[in-house]
């Protein structure tokens, strides 16, 4: 187990002391899986003031007790908690005599492990067992753990997801029964572990177990709604199993988390908007309802205002039109505005997800690869005289000449020169350019311009080639 020399070296100055210190948590956890700790904690039978009597450069501001020394590494007393009348926070906090008392209050087994300076682990639950077996096992009594914090039940479900382990079954009965007390959390809580759940390589099965565990309905009760209603044609799951399979996908992909919460709630209008039954069945404007209550969902759960908006329009437009032979690419553009250009290759994820979501086999058949293709081209700013440093005035300037079909036949040559060699693309060259061309004659001007637009019309060509072959279209 490799401990970073700075954390050692903490335990040992407590230690030197006279004091007991404990890696704890998280890190221990990680430390025991063979793999690097994120965050490193500490506890020890020190109070606040005897920790920063050790660490006289520390930090303290805190109802818990816990002091930062040395920038960054935080030290808490061993801590014994009494009722937690709003099933969020102790009524009070007693400092704990020993490392077994502060233990015992933890949420899980494989949590509450302590480790020395000497690597000597302490371990009163049985959590070096439950980490072999791969279990996530309430300590000691699991309502208890629940009634005291209501959270720890979505906890529970995130470390199930992020480690990959099962819920043991007492501890699983016990949320059962326990779930109401979500109503108790608080919902910046509530999204910072339903974000963690979502960013989890088995997100789709944490959305299920919240729901199997009754937790879903005091995170996101909406998709409650979709839960074995049927859709028509071409879906052949219901609308919540949708949602969940389109939020597969998009973690196997391992698209963003704007991209994952869109993929599950893109479709979250449907069941509102439901006239009919059967392949007759119709959504007619789902896309705009579902909108509407993602806004109203992710405001709910106090996610930023730049997130909400975002993950909005990525739900209002999921089901834009796109054919071939139909779609312009000026309606294309009108798109990229209205979802914005950092989000529209965002939104086309989406719409693979949905796709995959619904069943068919290809997340990209040929419509999207065109409409990918047709998106990076009107992307690009088009091959033209106005890339030039210099323009038609001062073209007149250069020359003392009045508008006429010689400026054109100018800037068509200079542009030729500057796409054989972009470094061109200075006043000075241009300007020198500009009154070498002026005296030649019209006969000569018509030969050069009409080489540079055959030139450009060449680049053009070779870079939309290139771009198509990049989508495999032909």
């Amino acid at each position: 187990m490799k401990i970073p020399k700075k954390i050692k070296d903490v335990l040992k100055e407590l230690e030197k002391n006279n004091f007991q210190a404990f890696l704890v948590g998280g890190c221990v956890r990680d430390l025991l899986r063979e793999m690097e700790p994120k965050d490193w904690d500490i506890t020890t039978n020190a109070t606040p003031e005897e920790i920063q009597k050790v660490f006289p450069d520390n930090f303290y501001e805190n109802n818990f007790g816990t002091v930062t020394v040395l920038g960054s590494i935080e030290i808490t007393p061993f801590r014994t908690e009494a009722k937690y009348t709003d099933k969020r926070h102790p009524d009070k906090v007693d400092w704990a005599r020993t490392i077994e008392e502060d233990l015992s209050r933890r949420d899980f087994t494989i949590n509450a492990i302590g480790l020395n300076s000497k690597l000597e682990v302490i371990d009163l639950f049985n959590g070096q067992d439950d980490l072999k077996n791969k279990i996530i096992r309430a300590v000691g009594n699991s309502k208890e753990r629940f009634n005291e914090d209501a959270l720890r039940m979505m906890r529970a479900i995130r470390f199930s997801c992020v480690l990959n382990y099962n819920i043991e079954e007492e501890t699983s009965k016990a949320i059962k029964e326990s779930a109401p007390l979500m109503k108790a959390v608080s919902q910046e809580r509530i999204r910072d572990e339903f974000i963690k759940i979502i960013m989890s390589d088995k997100a789709s099965e944490g959305i299920e177990l919240l729901r199997i565990h009754g937790l879903l309905k005091y995170v996101v009760p909406e998709l409650l709604e979709g839960y074995e209603v049927d859709q028509s044609k071409h879906h052949i799951y219901d609308c919540y199993q949708h949602s969940i399979f389109s939020l597969k996908y998009a973690v196997k992909q391992k698209f963003n988390n704007y991209v994952r919460i869109a993929s599950l709630l893109h479709d979250i209008g449907k069941p509102k908007s439901k006239r009919g039954v059967g392949e007759k069945a119709t959504f007619y404007g789902h896309e705009v309802v579902g909108a509407r209550m993602t806004k109203k969902i992710l405001e709910r759960l106090k996610f930023p205002k730049k997130d909400i908006e975002k993950i909005t329009k990525l739900v209002r437009y999921h089901l834009f039109y796109y054919n071939v032979d139909e779609v312009t690419e000026a309606s294309v553009r009108k798109l990229v505005r209205k979802v914005g250009s950092d989000s529209i290759q965002e939104l086309l994820q989406v719409r693979m997800a949905d796709r995959i979501g619904s069943g068919v086999p290809k997340a990209e058949p040929y419509k999207l690869r065109h409409m990918k293709y047709i998106v990076e081209k009107s992307a690009k700013d088009p091959i033209s005289v106005k890339m030039l440093k210099l323009n038609g005035e001062d073209i007149m300037k250069i020359l003392k000449i009045k508008p006429s079909q010689k400026i054109g036949q100018v800037l068509d040559i200079l542009l030729g020169l500057v796409l054989e060699e972009p470094k061109n693309n200075k006043k000075t060259f241009l300007k020198k350019e500009v009154e070498r061309l002026g005296k030649l004659s019209e006969k000569e001007l018509n030969l050069l311009a009409q080489k540079s637009k055959d030139e450009k019309d060449k680049i053009i060509t070779k870079e939309d080639t290139m771009t198509k072959s990049k989508y495999w279209l032909t």
